[in-house]
């Protein structure tokens, strides 16, 4: 007995240490003004990271002409990293893309105007991003906030407002404490680093569980040119244009007008095929800027060699960014691509892969592992695109499961279960009527994602 109590007693005091500990880091966090349960939320939040996540933030190449610096503001937490800052260099070039809310942010319609604008294009631009408050549904107090930051950091740079792009991303309908933001814009100027980019992932982060990178390199006339970008979203996730923060830099020669086209061009089929739970954010904004410090050519014939491959290279970051985005699913344990094909057009096929993607049924059946294909079915003919009972063919990964208006003659319950166990699957909807495809990609629906949503603001 007195080995068995010493053990018990070793046991009880290594968890009054951890008790301690934790304590001290709570009380720590109250006194700097976060209650106790936003604290513990914090903690909690911070050490659950998606099972699908990747292994560890990629190295990203340096892209010439722009700096990062990210530090803690008390936005929503103490003590948290949530503002981020890039600086770019004179003679960049600009494009973006925004939510189509119709309650957009104050920061998305100031983005927007500002870059219709085009007015002080000789200057040099900054973006600054902060999380934890998305500044949204905030009234005439939203454009004050906007104003000052931009302002702030526009004073301190020397450069004109209409140059300084700003994001908010979290919680809707509260005032920002943008005084918290510009006290540490002169601390976060004096940090900029040209490898700073992992720690401007990681203050754009809110419900995310691992923060997002990506890059592409491509061999131009003359020179190597690069491509990196970050990325933040978990939550909230739906097509609209870009339902996340992101931002992409490269240091191509081209213009602002050539940029655009092609960023406007991959974003249905990166940023507007993923879905997490079907809700459009207020606040999703897409920059991307080109720096043109490549000693390549300049970018100028969209129908040359470089142009193609520099465009797929911006598609591929674009998607690589837009996967991680959905891996990170709030509460994510599968990785799905909904595959659909023989639709009649390119709308039918887009209707059916989103309706699929966004069935309650068909994401808790994934969750649970169950190949009930039937809920893809009725997905299909809920869809409002046009389809054919006896035409459609449905299959997971490789097997075909039902065919000509009924399941195939040596369907095998257990394969098709022995498939749902993967973490990246691949549901495939073929209806048999015409030439159209589309791919989107979602993720499960687990109770994780209730617990997320449903403490985000307590």
């Amino acid at each position: 007995m007195a080995k068995k109590d010493k053990e018990l007693k070793a046991k009880v005091d290594k968890l009054k240490t951890k008790v301690k500990k934790l304590k001290a880091e709570l009380s720590a966090s109250v006194a700097e003004g976060v209650s106790e349960a936003e604290a513990v939320v914090a903690k909690v939040k911070a050490h659950k990271v998606s099972p699908l996540a990747p292994a560890a933030f990629p190295a990203l190449p340096v892209i010439e002409g722009v700096a990062f610096a990210a530090a803690p503001a008390g936005v929503r937490y103490a003590g948290r990293t949530d503002v981020m800052l890039a600086v770019i260099e004179p003679g960049a070039t600009l494009a973006g893309v925004f939510t189509t809310s119709s309650t957009r942010a104050a920061c998305v319609l100031d983005c927007q105007a500002k870059l219709k604008a085009k007015t002080g294009l000789e200057a040099g631009a900054a973006i600054i991003v902060n999380s934890g408050n998305a500044n949204a549904f905030t009234g005439a107090g939203g454009q004050t906030a906007v104003d000052a930051v931009t302002g702030a950091v526009a004073e301190a740079l020397g450069l004109p407002t209409s140059r300084v792009f700003s994001s908010s991303t979290g919680v809707i309908g509260e005032p920002l404490p943008y005084d918290r933001i510009t006290a540490v814009v002169p601390g976060l100027i004096a940090a900029l680093d040209p490898e700073g980019m992992e720690a401007a992932a990681r203050a754009i982060m809110t419900t995310d569980t691992f923060p997002k990178g990506a890059s592409a390199e491509i061999e131009g006339e003359g020179g190597t040119i690069r491509i990196a970008g970050i990325a933040k979203g978990s939550g909230m996730i739906a097509p609209n244009m870009a339902t996340m923060l992101v931002y992409i830099f490269t240091d191509a020669k081209i213009s602002a007008a050539n940029l655009q086209k092609m960023l406007s061009r991959q974003v249905d089929g990166t940023f507007n095929a993923i879905t997490v739970d079907s809700d459009t954010s207020t606040s999703d904004a897409l920059i991307l800027a080109a720096t043109g410090r490549s000693a390549a050519a300049e970018i100028s014939d969209m129908r040359s060699k470089v142009a193609k491959d520099f465009e797929a290279a911006l598609r591929a970051v674009m998607l690589d960014l837009a996967h991680q985005v959905v891996k990170d699913g709030e509460g994510a344990t599968k990785f799905v691509e909904v595959r659909v094909s023989g639709a009649e057009s390119a709308e039918d096929a887009h209707k059916v892969a989103m309706a699929v993607a966004n069935s309650p049924l068909v994401k808790t059946a994934l969750a649970g592992e169950d190949a009930n294909w039937g809920r893809v079915v009725a997905a299909v003919g809920k869809s409002g695109a046009k389809a054919d009972r006896d035409r459609l063919r449905i299959s997971f990964g490789d097997m075909v499961l039902a065919e000509n208006g009924w399941r195939v003659p040596d369907y095998s319950e257990e394969a098709a279960s022995a498939y749902m166990k993967g973490q990246e699957l691949v549901i495939g909807i073929d209806l048999g009527l015409g030439r159209a495809a589309k791919s989107v990609w979602t993720c499960d629906l687990t109770h994780r994602y209730i617990d997320i949503n449903a403490d985000y603001r307590s």
